[in-house]
């Protein structure tokens, strides 16, 4: 049932048979209906989750307008970094955009985890390394002052195999160009 997130794990760093035995009573699946709200503003969000199957994305709300922050898809972690971090009510919500499966660890197991198995310190390591990368991307991507510049960073750097995927709503705003100019600009690719 949960050898999806091993074999996930394993590909990050080798897992002792002991930390394989925990997880596998701990990790536990789920499911979201397309544009079911995970996570809400206010909410303290305690799962760390993958995805097996599916998309997600992460906004706020600015003036009654959505703003998304990130989208992640197959073999991506998600959670709400304040929330699951820090124990902290989020600013964000976390929607699934697709019928998404997910596994997922609630907090106090992975903080076992990291206290009892020091291979999972070194995938906490390797993860949080590949959120900066992703970050830092995101980063870039926001200061690049040309819409059509924005949008060639991200089919380059980022995820370019969503682009059919996404609704153009949610990746303009991703983007932060208007949903008209985002046409545009993919008419203009093709």
């Amino acid at each position: 049932m949960n050898q999806y997130i091993l074999q996930y794990l394993n590909s990050i760093y080798p897992l002792s048979p002991e930390l394989e035995s925990f997880l596998v009573d701990k990790i536990k699946s789920c499911s979201f209906e397309k544009n079911e709200i995970i996570s809400k503003s206010g909410e303290i969000c305690n799962r760390l989750y993958l995805i097996k199957k599916g998309m997600v994305r992460g906004y706020f709300i600015s003036d009654s307008t959505e703003i998304t922050t990130w989208i992640d898809t197959e073999n991506e972690l998600f959670t709400s970094i304040t929330g699951f971090f820090r124990n902290q009510k989020t600013e964000e919500y976390i929607q699934s955009l697709e019928i998404t499966l997910c596994d997922y660890l609630e907090n106090d197991d992975y903080k076992y985890c990291l206290e009892h198995f020091p291979e999972m310190q070194q995938i906490n390591r390797i993860m949080m390394e590949e959120y900066y990368i992703m970050a830092e991307h995101r980063v870039y991507l926001a200061r690049i002052p040309n819409a059509s510049k924005r949008l060639e960073f991200f089919i380059q750097h980022m995820k370019p195999q969503i682009l059919d995927r996404i609704p153009k709503k949610h990746l303009a705003s991703y983007l932060a160009i208007r949903p008209e100019t985002l046409s545009r600009l993919t008419k203009d690719m093709n």
